[in-house]
């Protein structure tokens, strides 16, 4: 098989692994509500993934909420230099059945303040806008984030559930150097997307990669031939498979042997 690399630069500079770890599941199941009930195994399956080559974990406010930011914190800080840490605001969760999207200026500032807490850093690796408020243009959102940037609270900015215009709106705003939205093999229509983000130099971070999907060469699971799809399809895609399994989680980190 044709090698690929294994590695992208976040904002053309943080090189990570392009197999992440998603870590929604780290919170209480079913409805992603309430801390872990495992909090120590929790732990001890992100310590694992560092373990594997995982650099690239990703969270959100509004997973929890909250919770799995601070799991991450108490399992990975103080954090190793290659850790790369994504969260995402915008979004809060109130019940399992309540979700509120808020891009107002002041509710983003006060989330990246309460994620600096949470995660237990001065300086958040990659803030992501979750989703785009209709109510709230996305350049007052994005430029919040900006400011907080421009403070050196983050790092990098990034996007999730977002079009091709609402990109190059927040563009003019701030730099952006991800963009996370659904996409695998069953569910491609964000398939301009991934190679206008690849032409900008922009991380393409799938959710839900695990669509249908024929077996492919190389793979011995179902789980790596998504993940190796995916790893194919474009340099600039940083795939997060979520697991609570460390065997999963080592089936997936192995999937570099098949390339």
């Amino acid at each position: 098989m044709n090698a690929i690399n294994q590695t992208f630069a976040i904002g053309g500079e943080q090189h990570v692994n392009r197999l992440g770890y998603g870590a929604m599941r780290l919170s209480d199941q079913p409805g992603n509500f309430g801390s872990y009930p495992n909090w120590e195994q929790g732990k001890m399956l992100l310590r694992k993934a560092v373990e594997f080559g995982v650099q690239f974990f990703d969270s959100a406010r509004a997973y929890g909420p909250q919770w799995v930011d601070k799991i991450i914190a108490d399992a990975l800080h103080p954090y190793a230099e290659n850790v790369f840490i994504a969260t995402k605001g915008g979004v809060d969760k109130f019940a399992p059945d309540r979700i509120v999207t808020d891009g107002r200026p002041a509710t983003i500032t006060a989330q990246i303040d309460s994620a600096l807490d949470n995660l237990k850093t001065e300086q958040i690796d990659l803030f992501q806008l979750h989703r785009v408020d209709p109510r709230v243009p996305i350049e007052e959102s994005v430029g919040a984030i900006e400011q907080a940037r421009e403070q050196g609270k983050l790092r990098f900015i990034g996007l999730s559930n977002v079009n091709k215009d609402q990109l190059d709106r927040a563009l003019t705003a701030a730099p952006i150097a991800s963009v996370q939205n659904r996409f695998n093999q069953a569910e491609a229509a964000d398939a301009a997307l991934v190679d206008y983000t690849a032409e900008l130099g922009i991380a393409y971070i799938p959710y839900g990669p695990l669509g249908a999907h024929p077996m492919r060469q190389g793979a011995s699971l179902p789980t790596q031939s998504a993940l190796a799809w995916l790893l194919r399809r474009s340099p600039n895609i940083i795939v997060i498979p979520g697991t609570t399994s460390t065997e999963h989680l080592k089936q997936n980190a192995a999937i570099w042997q098949n390339f």
